[in-house]
């Protein structure tokens, strides 16, 4: 017989661990390539110009916020 001859046990122990780390590769490449689906907070523009698309505010109070929101020579309130 051929008793310690070549790889055996080591192999035998070594295959399955290799298994898992191949999987493991495999999971994490597609969840790396998968977009980002955190969630988007909206900016106080993007707030402002949704609710006017959606008719909650008129032209005068879009216009008025919206030249609030975009003078950078005042300091900001609060």
């Amino acid at each position: 017989m051929m008793y310690g001859y070549g790889f055996g046990g080591w192999w035998m122990m070594l295959m399955p661990l290799l298994w898992i780390a191949l999987i493991a590769l495999g999971v994490w490449a597609v969840v790396r390539s998968l977009p980002q689906s955190g969630p988007h907070r909206e900016t106080p523009l993007e707030v402002l110009d949704r609710r006017y698309a959606h008719g909650e505010i008129d032209d005068t109070a879009y216009a008025t916020a919206r030249a609030r929101l975009t003078d950078r020579s005042r300091p900001p309130v609060g």
